[in-house]
């Protein structure tokens, strides 16, 4: 798997945003099949820092209605990379 089919795009959110400059934790949508091993390779190669730790997490797409019509979202991998001491932060999230 490359690199860029890893990793999807970043999530810029409050609590993404916030965690980036309190607990240098960079927040990504990756592939449902990428594991931990894959995403911190991809993260090191892509923005050239070292990383420190790796959570994941599996979110269910949620029930969407249009009148009486209903469906579901897609589910999707969150993941949560934790960047070492002394490392900078890329700036992808500035608005």
């Amino acid at each position: 798997m490359t690199i860029h089919k890893v990793l999807k795009r970043p999530l810029v959110t409050e609590k993404g945003v916030e965690k980036k400059d309190n607990e240098r934790t960079l927040c990504f949508e990756v592939a449902v099949a990428a594991n931990k091993t894959q995403v911190k390779e991809a993260v090191q190669k892509l923005f050239k820092v070292k990383v420190a730790e790796v959570r994941t997490a599996n979110m269910e797409g949620k029930l969407r209605r249009r009148g009486k019509f209903a469906g579901y979202r897609s589910d999707w991998k969150k993941a949560y990379v934790k960047l070492k001491a002394g490392e900078k932060v890329p700036e992808f999230a500035e608005i």
